[in-house]
C-alpha cells in the first residue's frame, strides 16, 4: 500500500493523472488543467535591432585625456581608468615596491608619489581613489 502511495503522490506532484490499465500496470498521462504554455521570444520581436560588432567604450573603459604627471607615468595621452590601474600595478610590481610585510601597503617612489599627492605608503584600496584627479575632464 505504501508503494502505491508513493506512485500516486510523485504523479500528482508532476501533474499528471493515473489510469490503470490493470492492477500491476499504471499509465500516466498529462493533465489537460495542469500543463503550462511555454512562450519563446524571438529575436524579431525584440524592439532593438541586432548590432554588429563591439558597441562604443562607456564609462570607466572609455579612454580619457590624463594629466602630465600621469603621462610621464604610463606613457600616453589618454588611457581608459581600467588600464591605467593595470598598468600602476604593472609599474608596482616590476619595481617591487609593495611592503614585504604587508602586500597591501605600496612604498612609493619619485614617480608613484607625482600621483599619489606626496604620500609615501598607500594603501592598495587608496589607488583608484588617488588616480581619480589625474582624469580631465
Amino acid at each position: 500500500m505504501a508503494m502505491s502511495l508513493g506512485c500516486c503522490w510523485s504523479s500528482f506532484l508532476a501533474g499528471q493523472s493515473m489510469e490503470a490499465k490493470s492492477s500491476s500496470t499504471l499509465r500516466f498521462a498529462p493533465s489537460p488543467a495542469n500543463l503550462r504554455v511555454v512562450r519563446f521570444v524571438t529575436s524579431a520581436a525584440s524592439s532593438k535591432p541586432a548590432t554588429t560588432g563591439k558597441r562604443e567604450p562607456r564609462g570607466i573603459t572609455k579612454p580619457k585625456p590624463i594629466s602630465p604627471a600621469m603621462q610621464a607615468l604610463l606613457g600616453v595621452q589618454e588611457i581608459p581608468r581600467t588600464q591605467a590601474l593595470k598598468q600602476i600595478w604593472a609599474y608596482i610590481k616590476q619595481h617591487n615596491l609593495q611592503d614585504p610585510e604587508n602586500k597591501k601597503i605600496i612604498m612609493c617612489d619619485e614617480k608613484l608619489k607625482t600621483i599619489f599627492g606626496g604620500r609615501e605608503r598607500v594603501g592598495f584600496l587608496e589607488i583608484a581613489g588617488l588616480i581619480n584627479p589625474h582624469f580631465l575632464k
